[in-house]
């Protein structure tokens, strides 16, 4: 097999071969593996080979021993592609009826298993006095490696809200407007408290698009079912909600146990699922064949919603406005071919704490490439960097990128063309969760 240009990770091989029942195993670091996710057998030496079908009008699929499969007289594609050992079939397709068996098995896994599954067994969650200067915070923010954290406010005994990079963006808008009353020398006695009861207006300045933010804040209890949990970070447009706890009635005394997000609760599922995965149809189907996710005009839209990108050479104002205009989390920064270079997210403003960058750049004036330079050493710092640019096919499983979006850090898969690299699409953990929850 041979790399796949462009995904180091993605390795094919292509072979002509005649119609009939073919067997096959995998060679994975010296071992024999099969793929689970496919239809295997149990030969007279005792081995377990998957089977490839290559269909003619007259092929009877109950000629194939082990296999339960309900098969059509659609050829299969011939095309075999292995990403960290795990196969992936061509374009597959599945009845209304299985679709909806595999939502509800996913639900009742989802509505049966509680917010209490997701604590770790040991970590730290970091959060906020409302009394902080801003200042002060965005530091902490840059200098835990985190994008956001929750609001206490001792006064009234309790949590509030949270603090996010978007504040640090709409701040950092503010600072370049000439016209702002906002200096960066407020900063330093601008309360978190203070710039989150100013926050409503701001609000309603950016072109109208962006909703007022709810006044109370987003959060579940451990003993809340997951599916609760994904609904609320889903319909609330939130990237995660702590888990808060109180032994008492009235809610006093609150304990911030964990901050769930998607990707926890995704990650539950696949570990769940992992060895029945036949169980759940739909996520042998490709990304391509599902509406989900933001796709190039020339490629598609299944959502309604085209993919934005920019050029490395746009200004870093140019992105931030992009990122809170159309609401999204990030941007695939491209080349003049539309290939995939980087990725800018939200949560990269946080890099401009450092050493106090903000306070003499100019947006307008920084590209996106120089932007992202001086986030290199923080990403290597906390360990993200292999994390940022996750790319897939869309001919890969639902399975696969749910497995790659259960991985910590690990917010959307950018969807490229094998071999030139080229964007093709992007899908985030909202848009898998979307689906799956029908």
């Amino acid at each position: 097999m041979s790399p796949v240009e462009g995904c180091p990770n993605v390795f094919q091989a292509i072979y002509g071969i005649t119609h009939g029942n073919h067997q096959y195993k995998f060679l994975v670091d010296g071992e024999w593996r099969h793929d689970e996710l496919q239809p295997y057998t149990t030969t007279e030496y005792g081995i377990l080979n998957t089977i490839q079908f290559n269909m003619e009008a007259n092929f009877n699929p109950e000629m194939i021993p082990g296999s339960s499969m309900e098969l059509d007289n659609e050829a299969f594609t011939r095309l075999v592609s292995v990403s960290d050992g795990t196969l992936t079939g061509g374009m597959l397709s599945i009845s209304e009826a299985d679709l909806q068996v595999s939502r509800h098995r996913i639900s009742v896994f989802l509505t049966t298993h509680t917010a209490y599954e997701l604590l770790p067994q040991s970590g730290k969650v970091v959060a906020l006095d409302v009394d902080l200067p801003v200042k002060q915070a965005f530091h902490i923010l840059f200098e835990q490696g985190i994008p956001m954290a929750p609001l206490w406010d001792f006064s009234r005994g309790q949590f509030v809200g949270v603090l996010s990079a978007l504040d640090f963006i709409l701040i950092l808008r503010e600072l370049g407007n000439n016209g702002s009353d906002f200096t960066e020398e407020e900063l330093d006695t601008h309360t978190i408290s203070a710039w989150k009861e100013g926050k409503s207006y701001l609000n309603r300045q950016i072109d109208g698009h962006v909703r007022a933010l709810p006044r109370h804040l987003i959060h579940a209890g451990p003993y809340d079912n997951l599916k609760e949990v994904a609904l609320r970070i889903l319909q609330n447009e939130v990237a995660t909600v702590p888990i808060i706890h109180s032994s008492s009635e009235d809610g006093s005394f609150p304990q911030l146990l964990h901050l769930a997000s998607l990707s926890g609760i995704l990650k539950c599922i696949c570990r769940y699922f992992r060895h029945c995965s036949g169980t759940v149809p739909m996520l042998q189907l490709p990304i391509g064949a599902i509406p989900m996710g933001s796709w190039v005009p020339s490629i598609g839209e299944p959502s309604g919603r085209p993919l934005a990108m920019l050029r490395p050479s746009a200004s870093l104002s140019s992105a931030l406005n992009l990122l809170i205009q159309a609401q999204v989390s990030s941007i695939p920064i491209v080349d003049e071919n539309d290939s995939l270079i980087d990725i800018y997210c939200r949560s990269d403003i946080t890099a401009l704490a450092k050493d106090k960058i903000y306070t003499h750049i100019n947006l307008n004036e920084m590209t996106i490439n120089q932007a992202l330079q001086l986030g290199q050493d923080v990403y290597s710092s906390y360990d993200l960097r292999s994390q940022r640019c996750q790319m897939c096919l869309r001919s890969d499983t639902l399975h696969k990128v749910m497995e790659r979006l259960a991985n910590p850090g690990v917010r959307r898969l950018v969807i490229v063309e094998a071999g030139s690299n080229r964007v093709e699409g992007i899908v985030t953990l909202s848009d898998i969760f979307r689906f799956l929850l029908g």
